[in-house]
């Protein structure tokens, strides 16, 4: 474990000194994956004064020694060339003609265009994207244009005079139909134009030059603009991009820095390494939230463009998940634009990581955000209806790996009823080699020099975390053992349940007395609720509630002597402990905990078996103890910080976070466990309602308690997620909101914790077996297919999405449907990508 832990530090300063370090933003466009398309434009501007030869010849080395071993330049997706390899390609193989060199490359350029062609565009057959309209057309025109002849069939001809055909449309319509801020425009394009065709001058170009002398932040079009102007403005940004980008230029230039920093803290986040990065993901924040407050007053959001909306969603989640102040607006402005609106639901397939995005913004909702409820309902219905189109576009934003698997998981089991360690390895599995950002003429990739090592770090903490979660739960084994616990021939026995849920819902892999101590108390608390429900005679009862209010077990036996003996084990235990590191005596407070709790149960099981009917107020009162998330949060949170004011742990003068906390799990268990304590002639807050109201129907009882349970849920988010200034630490928060999002995972959907093998998959993923990846470097893909494409791969060149057999992750059967929703996802026949009958349209 000492090895596996020095390897992780090995790997963690390596980069924080590569991704995080003061001179990063220096190197930025470092983060971003060359655009082979962009580097062979301006490897085709010759040199001022040796005419024969490249002005960069750094990009002309690169176009040659970067072709993929398919033969294609450009970028691939779960190895398979994506759609702009085709003019990536073409455009590498003019410029290698253009200079004498790389026969052999531009012979294995023209096997790949000859014998891919037809299976990529077929894979986009129902929609291709207004860029590649307007560039592949062009690119063959300038292979042809220096002697490169293709020896295209009559099949291939028609589809390449089909796509031909639209760029005149697209044309055609820039001045027209086609709104400014939804497209970039034709100038931005200016690698492809024909000039005399468009009346393009130098004046023209001129006048659309921005401040650093590009045109629209594009390389390919900047150095059409310096071959056609000689600007020395063009010549300056030109020469500046190949200082800072010596091994291959970005698509664009300069990247939106505070999106790329966005994006790596996001992709930190999502594999589960943020405890590593706590500091240098701080220092990302502050920085770009010191930004969006000083903009928030001067934003004009007339000028909409999807990239923007994407950042400010992302940006809005991030904030509100590190505690930052920020308002909805600042993602949700898109709302007040009914432009902008109808073009997002008329071209949703386009927008699929946007909406998605958006999305999931409104996870971090609280009590009365309106706005952010308007963008979470209309978020959903585009989600839904991309979920039921019959033919995937590609996105204009960004390619999420198994993005359509991933939204149908989110839309039927929400984030807060995922646990995160599982969440991490989901994310691990699928994503080798990360997402793919839609460029101008070309896709791209950020962080992409770092994927190996982030990945390659993720998956040895993950295995570090299994190694550590093996000893504890066998340890927490031993121990419910030796006390009796798994042999007490009544209730449930959920050693493992229990331990699974704190390990599985918490970021905290070294906090094992932590988790020792939650997963200890849920099995007391289990334990002894079982006996008072189920077993004990209310004399018995009596006489263990005298017990424990004296905290002595003289005269008790049976299981009553086993509840108490190792309840004050565990009290014991736990105070020296924390005496150990230097707290106060919190014996009797911890004592104080227990005994209200054990007189919450007395209650219910005197109310149950009298037939005595009590008000919401009076069953609500006892309820939220009885839950008993007050024990497991209290109790625990003092090793987080043991100088916590002793009255926090005081019964009845609970803090609204610990509150929110009990209200909502005892609500979320009456929603579940209605039927079953009707059966048992308990009384719950659903069954209450409807003997209060005759005229309603049970659904109606349900869904009334289900209307207090959200705004008790976004209360608690506030409480979790909000800067309130209190002297309560980041981590005791959480450890509230982990315990909120364990209750939520086991009453989600149904009771799965009176089940007994409904989580067995998710406890063997989250402990035992280790995540299934690949590491592989971004700049040597590979060509055979990896494992993981036998359980599904979002095919990039065909825009489909295969889902075979099942795959239950978190109570989910991820690939094919949820086990208690039984929703269908839909199956492609294989056959349809091959089909030759084929129609183009452009919307």
């Amino acid at each position: 474990m000492e090895s596996s832990l020095a390897s992780i530090q090995v790997l963690v300063t390596k980069l924080k000194e590569e991704m995080f370090s003061k001179t990063r933003k220096h190197h930025l466009q470092s983060f971003v994956s060359p655009s082979a398309y962009d580097t062979a434009w301006l490897a085709m501007i010759p040199h001022a004064m040796e005419h024969d030869s490249p002005l960069f010849k750094g990009c002309l080395e690169w176009v040659l020694n970067n072709q993929k071993e398919g033969g294609y330049w450009g970028e691939s997706f779960n190895d398979h060339p994506t759609i702009d390899a085709l003019p990536a390609t073409i455009a590498s193989m003019v410029v290698l003609r253009k200079w004498g060199m790389g026969v052999d490359n531009i012979e294995k350029g023209f096997k790949f265009i000859h014998e891919n062609i037809e299976d990529i565009l077929h894979g986009h057959q129902h929609h291709l994207p207004r860029w590649f309209i307007i560039v592949f057309p062009a690119s063959i025109e300038l292979a042809e244009s220096c002697g490169l002849e293709f020896k295209f069939s009559d099949h291939q001809k028609s589809l390449i005079s089909q796509i031909s055909h639209l760029r005149k449309k697209v044309i055609a319509m820039e001045d027209s139909a086609i709104d400014k801020w939804q497209y970039p425009p034709l100038l931005a394009y200016l690698e492809t134009s024909p000039f005399a065709e468009h009346n393009i001058d130098q004046e023209t170009i001129t006048k659309h030059l921005s401040e650093d002398g590009s045109l629209f932040q594009s390389p390919s079009a900047t150095a059409q603009a310096y071959i056609y102007t000689g600007n020395h403005k063009c010549l300056e940004y030109l020469t500046s991009l190949v200082q800072k980008c010596p091994d291959g230029v970005p698509q664009k230039y300069p990247m939106d820095e505070e999106l790329v920093e966005l994006s790596m803290v996001d992709q930190v986040q999502k594999l589960g390494l943020s405890e590593y990065f706590i500091e240098e993901v701080e220092g990302v924040l502050r920085k770009v939230y010191r930004s969006y407050t000083e903009q928030e007053l001067l934003q004009d959001h007339k000028n909409f463009t999807a990239e923007k909306l994407y950042k400010d969603s992302l940006a809005f989640r991030l904030f509100r998940l590190h505690g930052y102040n920020i308002s909805p607006r600042t993602f949700c402005w898109f709302l007040y634009y009914e432009e902008i609106l109808d073009h997002l639901e008329n071209n949703c397939g386009q927008f699929t990581s946007l909406l998605y995005s958006v999305y999931k913004a409104t996870d971090l909702m609280f009590f009365g955000e309106n706005e952010v409820d308007e963008a979470r309902s209309f978020s959903k219905k585009m989600l839904q209806k991309i979920s039921t189109m019959k033919h995937i576009v590609v996105d204009k934003i960004v390619i999420l790996p198994n993005l359509s698997k991933v939204i149908e998981k989110e839309l039927c089991i929400p984030w807060i009823a995922r646990l995160d360690h599982l969440d991490h390895r989901t994310w691990i599995e699928e994503n080798k080699e990360g997402p793919l950002w839609t460029g101008k003429s070309s896709f791209y990739r950020l962080s992409c020099i770092h994927n190996m090592e982030l990945m390659q770090l993720a998956l040895e903490n993950y295995a570090f975390r299994q190694t550590i979660y093996q000893k504890e739960l066998n340890e927490l084994k031993r121990w419910s053992k030796r006390w009796g616990l798994t042999e007490m021939g009544f209730g449930r026995e959920k050693t493992t349940y229990c331990y699974f849920a704190i390990a599985a819902s918490t970021s905290l892999p070294h906090d094992s007395m932590i988790r020792m101590l939650v997963a200890k108390s849920a099995i007391v608390i289990t334990v002894a609720d079982d006996f008072f429900d189920m077993r004990g005679s209310l004399d018995e009862l009596h006489i263990l509630i005298e017990a424990i209010r004296r905290w002595d077990g003289y005269g008790l036996s049976g299981p009553s002597k086993v509840i108490f003996d190792v309840l004050d084990d565990l009290v014991r235990e736990t105070t020296r402990t924390l005496l150990l590191h230097g707290n106060v005596d919190v014996t009797e407070d911890f004592r104080d905990l227990w005994r209200e709790t054990f007189n919450s149960w007395l209650t219910e099981t005197t109310w149950g078996k009298s037939g005595y009917i009590p008000s919401v107020d009076e069953y609500l009162e006892t309820g939220m103890i009885s839950i008993a998330t007050h024990i497991l949060v209290l109790t625990s949170s003092c090793f987080l910080n043991p100088s916590l004011p002793r009255i926090k742990l005081k019964p009845q003068k609970y803090e609204n976070i610990t509150q929110s906390l009990m209200a909502t799990a005892r609500l979320l268990n009456d929603i579940q466990s209605y039927q079953k304590e009707q059966e048992e002639g308990k009384m719950n807050l659903v069954l209450l309602h409807f003997k209060e109201n005759p005229a309603a129907s049970m659904d109606d009882s349900i869904a009334l308690v289900e209307q207090i349970l959200e705004r008790k849920r976004k209360e608690l988010l506030k409480h979790v997620f909000t800067d309130d200034n209190s002297d309560f630490p980041k981590q005791w928060k959480y450890l509230h909101f982990s315990c909120f999002k364990v209750f939520q995972m086991l009453f989600n959907s149904s009771n799965l914790y009176d089940t007994d093998a409904e989580l067995q998959l998710d406890i063997e993923k989250a402990i035992y077996i280790p995540p299934r990846h690949e590491l592989k470097k971004y700049s040597k893909p590979e060509t055979t297919l990896h494992p993981l494409s036998q359980l599904g791969n979002l095919m990039i060149n065909t825009g489909y999405v295969q889902t075979p057999s099942r795959s239950p992750v978190h109570g989910c059967m991820s690939n094919i449907f949820h086990p208690r929703q039984k929703k269908s996802v839909r199956n492609v026949n294989s056959e349809l990508f091959r089909s030759p009958k084929f129609s183009l349209c452009f919307i």
